[in-house]
């Protein structure tokens, strides 16, 4: 697995692939983390969660996080983000 994540959208994406590829409740999840099942659907939904907590679900996942330059993201990931909020308006 080696997504570029550069929209909060799109790290709950693969958080919930990942869980699913998994098997895992959101439930089983949060308890393997150590977090209450609400920082789960608020990662995987692209909203604010602590770092930490971001570190305890991905260490739940058996996934690590790897930093390296990639710029802002572009007017077609950003439109495309948009678009997806619109859709499931």
């Amino acid at each position: 697995m080696a997504d570029i994540i550069r929209l909060p959208a799109d790290l709950g994406e693969l958080l919930r692939q990942r869980r699913e590829d998994l098997g895992l409740s959101k439930k089983a999840v949060a308890e393997r983390a150590g977090r209450v099942r609400e920082v789960i659907y608020r990662l995987e939904g692209g909203e604010e969660a602590s770092v930490s907590s971001l570190f305890d679900v991905l260490r739940s996942l058996n996934l690590a996080m790897r930093l390296e330059p990639a710029g802002l993201p572009t007017m077609e990931e950003v439109a495309a983000a948009f678009n997806k909020d619109d859709d499931a308006a």
